[in-house]
């Protein structure tokens, strides 16, 4: 029988140090050498070469981050004008309701009593008119800034939008990207503007954003007539 002989292969072994927690070593220049290598031909190694095309991406980036913080904050001011002006209805539905009763209350005294109050009908009904108009005031105040933070809003949702193009195509494109380029802020406001002062739609969405008030004029207009007709009757 032949002796088998054991096969030679060029095969090398390499020690690569390792640390007790288990991190181990490379090659600072082999890293370097890896990741240029493999970022030469794509974009965001192009833009991490390029001194301009890195610097315009950290600006929109920044920019990007400050229209988010904005546009939070103006998400939160909408919220609290909604609250503000369910409070404000809350209230003046509650103030109307202890007016009704007190009026109630003075209808069933003793018929003298009753006469003078008859005669003195105009004295709450103007009390109650003018506290409706405050409190209807109030509401509508808070329903102007609700609307008015929408549509600050919309206008920086639509710059945001048309920022993230814009640094989409950067991240695209890298080196071969247009410096000169700059996001078309003034088109999307331009079209909100548009869409905004569109005569179709002008007095449909003047009357959705006051409704609120006329609703509570109305119920203030009801309760003054119905003070005499509760009085006198």
């Amino acid at each position: 029988m032949e002796e088998e002989r054991p096969i030679k292969s060029d095969v090398h072994v390499v020690e690569i140090p390792v640390t007790g927690d288990g991190a181990v070593f490379l090659d600072k220049t082999a890293m370097a050498a890896e990741s240029s290598s493999s970022s030469g031909s794509h974009p965001l190694g192009e833009i991490a070469g390029s001194a301009g095309h890195l610097l315009l991406l950290k600006l929109w980036q920044r920019e990007e981050s400050r229209l988010g913080r904005r546009a939070c904050a103006l998400e939160a001011l909408m919220d609290a004008a909604r609250r503000d002006a369910f409070y404000l209805c809350a209230a003046f539905l509650a103030f109307h309701g202890i007016s009704l009763l007190l009026l109630f209350a003075a209808s069933v005294s003793p018929p003298r009593a009753s006469s003078s109050s008859c005669g003195r009908w105009w004295v709450p009904s103007s009390l109650s008119l003018a506290a409706s108009v405050a409190l209807a005031a109030a509401v509508q105040i808070r329903v102007c800034a609700y609307w008015a933070a929408s549509r600050r809003l919309r206008r920086e949702r639509g710059d945001a939008r048309a920022l993230a193009r814009c640094v989409q195509e950067l991240r695209m494109k890298g080196a071969a990207f247009d410096l000169s380029k700059e996001p078309q802020y003034g088109v999307t406001r331009a079209k909100c503007a548009s869409v905004e002062g569109s005569g179709a739609w002008g007095p449909l969405r003047w009357c959705y954003q006051n409704a609120v008030a006329a609703c509570l004029l109305a119920v203030a207009a009801a309760a003054m007539c119905s003070g005499k007709f509760i009085l006198c009757a």
